[in-house]
């Protein structure tokens, strides 16, 4: 037997759409699939939270904290990441066309078969953040430049 009814768990789901969760420690939190389209968690800690194949696209994570969180997978399509904080965070096959990541701390992060196309990586930095043949840059970035490292498969 479930805690939830079907009702319930589509109200709680309805909730997280466009919600304001500015500040909100979600640190080591579960929220895999979770859809948080157009969700405002600026200034949000999600520090080695899990958001495998999470539904982002809008969402404002401006300041969040996102070190070490697995966001593998990803949908962060138009996403403002401004000045966000993914050292160590797993991007692998991340959709982040069109993110905002002006200044955002990517050191260390995994962008194997990321698609980072028409994303604003202006000022972010990109120090052993680790791509691959797969990863798809902004038209007219180079990530060795930026301190990227290509890996093989």
């Amino acid at each position: 037997m479930t805690d939830f009814t079907r009702e319930e768990v589509i109200d709680i789901a309805r909730k997280l759409l466009r919600a304001d969760l500015r500040n909100i420690d979600l640190s080591d939190v579960e929220l895999s699939y979770a859809n948080l389209s157009g969700a405002n968690l600026s200034g949000a800690s999600l520090h080695e939270a899990n958001l495998i194949e999470a539904h982002l696209p809008y969402a404002n994570l401006s300041g969040a904290n996102l070190s070490g969180a697995n966001l593998s997978d990803a949908n962060l399509w138009e996403a403002n990441l401004w000045e966000a904080n993914l050292c160590g965070a797993d991007l692998s096959g991340a959709r982040l066309y069109k993110a905002n990541l002006n200044g955002a701390d990517l050191r260390g992060a995994n962008l194997n078969g990321a698609n980072l196309n028409g994303a604003n990586l202006n000022g972010a930095d990109l120090s052993e953040a680790k791509y691959n043949a797969d990863t798809t840059w902004p038209e007219g970035v180079d990530p060795v430049a930026a301190g990227a490292e290509l890996v093989e498969d």
